[in-house]
Parts: C-alpha cells; structure tokens; sequence
C-alpha cells in the first residue's frame, strides 16, 4: 500500500515539491555560506519525493543529545531559513494541499502536504526516519520521561 501511496504521491505533487527543495538546495549550496541548508533541502527533497512509510523527527529526540543543528545555532539556522526560503517552500506545499483537497479523492495527500508545509518552515534539525523508528523513539522518550516523573 505504501508503493502505491508514493506513487500516486510523486504524480499528484511530490515530484514537484521535491524538485522545489532540491532547486534550493542548489542555490543555498552554490552560495557556499547556505550548504548546511542545502543538506537539509536535499534530505527534506527525498522526503517529498517519497514520503509515505517515513516520519520527520527532532535529531535530539532520535540521539538523546543535541547537537549543532538542534541547539541554538539550529534556532538561529531555521530564523534565517524561515525568511529566505521556508515561507516560499511552505506556501508551495499549501497551495497543493488546497488544490489537492479540493479534488477530494486527493485529501489524504493534502494532509500530508500540509505536513510538509510546517516542516518547511523549520528543517534545521530534523531527520527523516522510517515509521516504526519514530515509534520506538517516541516510546522510549515517554518512558524515560514517566520514569524522570517518577523519581521526584
């Protein structure tokens, strides 16, 4: 079901959202001063492309620690993402959930696009890993954080 989910995905608007990140990942990339941006568009890019079977989470959720992208130089990155070029690649994402919404059939991939849209907004320290990983991070989170509760 996945294989098809992506596929219809790619026909109804992941090939050109995911062409949309990696056209700004080159140009972040050809500037030099943006490549940790660009890395960040060209994994953000695959996920467009392919979304369904995989999940957006925090690095620092996923290693337990943070690191330069999930601390504050990732706050500063995402500010500066956020007014270059995540405002134009979450209003491409919104436009073809409108548009994808409106055909009906097509209101899954418009919730989906709408994910994307807010992770647009702010890429720098997310990772894109498989459903099941998110699961069993999100579950180990919760019970080392019952088990902090527990202790005070």
């Amino acid at each position: 079901m996945r294989i098809i989910g992506n596929f219809l995905w790619f026909v109804l608007g992941g090939l050109l959202m995911g062409l949309a990140w990696w056209t700004v990942g080159v140009l972040a990339f050809i500037s030099i001063i943006g490549i940790p941006w660009a890395k960040a568009c060209f994994v953000m890019g695959q996920f467009s492309f392919f979304p369904f079977g995989h999940e957006a989470i925090n690095r620092a959720d996923l290693n337990l620690r943070k690191d330069v992208g999930t601390g504050g130089l990732g706050f500063i990155g995402n500010v500066i993402w956020f007014f270059v070029a995540g405002i134009w690649l979450a209003i491409g994402h919104t436009i073809s959930a409108i548009c994808l919404f409106l055909s009906i059939i097509g209101i899954p991939f418009s919730i989906q696009q709408l994910k994307l849209a807010g992770i647009a907004l702010a890429p720098i320290g997310k990772t894109i890993v498989s459903k099941d990983v998110a699961a069993a991070v999100r579950a180990d989170n919760a019970a080392a954080y019952i088990a902090d509760r527990r202790r005070h």
